[in-house]
């Protein structure tokens, strides 16, 4: 584990396995210097430092922190040092405490507790070899250690799973509010501007249209050559501008899906990039030039209605047909998913936002319907009629 990542209570217990160790061989080095008379002293000591020097050398090495073949190799060679000190000295058994949180924390788990069964067995070995005595404490202390540390250690990594699971969590919640601000902030925005539009379109661009048709009226029932014509002329220039450049605006406030291309187009790419089931996009009839709310509101309800088949309906197919007529334009978005109650979403019960649908088309004149049952798909259908005079 890289130190850099250690919070303050695994640095602590860090430093307290070094010294549990570094105390533990000082225990063994003095213990052969002033204890018993038959062990090797020069031997015990010459293995014990090179133990600490083995421990380490693990412990400063980066391969042996960052890799699983680079701590299995130094656990290794610290094992065997070891196992060198047990036949040496009894004193070396109660290594095995530090060499059971060693094992546990770089070795899987698979590999791990075979691991610490095996120091336990090997400290059993020692105590039972140099005491010449088998007795009970001679298996209780390894084996009993060597629980606690296996608890310990396992109970602290599913701990630390446990955590890792909820910071990720967090930060995936902290991720979605920040997407969820901004498309907020974008659905406000593209709201304004959808309002904006209609306002300039049905006041202005309306009002000016009205004023250039009264006074090309006017114009006909003047002589040509009256100054009052020439002066209605020039109104008529006039207002004719102004309403092109309220059909400007109107466009500039468009939606991004129809500033680029038609309101068909701009369905065949909300088809393409539908998520999770296979779109199609029908164009029948001979496409018209719709006012900018029109295809506004039909975008939106195409959108609002592929996107609660995309969420809610858990559908395979979907598909959308833009069906124009002599009279009218129509929009069927048909899927074959899970499908609901009608009665109950326009309730407030479900949630599908058709209140909003049915609003956008109400605005318009048009008729909205739903068609749906648990089982067997939902089939939205909008109509609105298509206005004398196109887009003026």
């Amino acid at each position: 584990m890289d130190p850099r990542s250690l919070t303050p209570a695994l640095r602590v217990l860090r430093l307290c396995l070094h010294l549990l160790t570094a105390g533990l061989l000082a225990l063994v080095v003095v213990r052969a210097a002033t204890g018993r008379s038959d062990e090797p002293a020069g031997a015990v000591v010459a293995v014990a430092v090179v133990m600490g020097g083995v421990y380490a050398a693990g412990s400063l090495v980066p391969a042996v922190r960052g890799a699983r073949t680079g701590a299995a190799v130094w656990l290794a060679a610290l094992g065997t040092v070891w196992a060198v000190l047990l036949v040496l000295s009894p004193d070396a058994l109660w290594l095995a405490f530090p060499l059971y949180f060693l094992l546990l924390h770089l070795l899987p788990a698979r590999w791990a507790v075979p691991a610490v069964v095996l120091a336990a067995g090997a400290a059993i070995a020692s105590y039972v070899g140099h005491d010449g005595a088998v007795n009970p404490g001679a298996f209780i202390g390894p084996l009993l250690g060597a629980a606690v540390a296996v608890a310990t250690v396992l109970g602290y990594q599913a701990l630390y799973r446990e955590s890792e699971r909820r910071r990720r969590l967090i930060e995936e919640l902290i991720a979605t509010r920040a997407e969820l601000a901004d498309a907020e902030r974008a659905a406000g925005t593209l709201a304004e501007r959808e309002r904006l539009a209609r306002e300039i379109h049905d006041t202005l661009a309306q009002g000016l249209s009205s004023i250039q048709l009264l006074l090309r009226a006017a114009q006909r029932d003047l002589p040509g050559d009256s100054p009052a014509a020439a002066h209605i002329e020039q109104a008529r220039a006039a207002a004719q501008d102004n309403l092109a450049e309220a059909r400007r605006f109107v466009r500039a406030l468009t939606p991004p899906d129809l500033a680029h291309g038609s309101l068909a187009g701009a369905l065949e790419r909300l088809c393409a990039t539908a998520p999770g089931l296979t779109a199609r996009c029908t164009v029948s009839g001979t496409p018209l030039e719709l006012p900018t709310p029109y295809e506004v509101a039909l975008l939106r309800i195409a959108q609002s209605a592929l996107g609660n088949t995309v969420r809610h309906a858990h559908a395979r197919r979907a598909e959308i047909t833009l069906s124009f007529m002599e009279t009218s334009v129509a929009l069927d978005v048909v899927d074959d998913g899970d499908g609901f109650d009608p009665e109950r979403a326009v309730s407030g019960d479900g949630g599908f936002g058709l209140p909003a649908m049915r609003a956008r088309v109400r605005e318009l004149g048009g008729t909205f319907t739903v068609e749906s049952a648990p089982g067997r798909g939902t089939a939205v259908a909008v109509t609105l009629p298509v206005p004398v005079g196109g887009d003026a």
